[in-house]
């Protein structure tokens, strides 16, 4: 079994229509262009406001992905 190293970053996912939905938006944008990505970790939850009904879901993501020394 070889090393590995793994890299983490941090999206910010929106839908109009669920919390779901929003963390699949962050991994989806994220896939497009880093590859390995292996762990979401869903860190918060919010709720954006107006007029008092919610109008979009957000959530703070943490993506793990495999490190690539050639893609520098």
């Amino acid at each position: 079994m070889e090393d590995s190293v793994g890299k983490v970053i941090t999206l910010i996912g929106s839908s109009p229509e669920s919390f779901e939905k929003a963390v699949a938006s962050a991994v989806k944008a994220a896939a497009k262009t880093l590859h390995g990505i292996h762990v979401a970790d869903v860190r918060k939850l919010y709720v954006h406001i107006e007029n008092g009904k919610i109008t979009s879901y957000r959530a703070r993501v943490r993506l793990a992905f495999e490190y690539d020394e050639k893609s520098k």
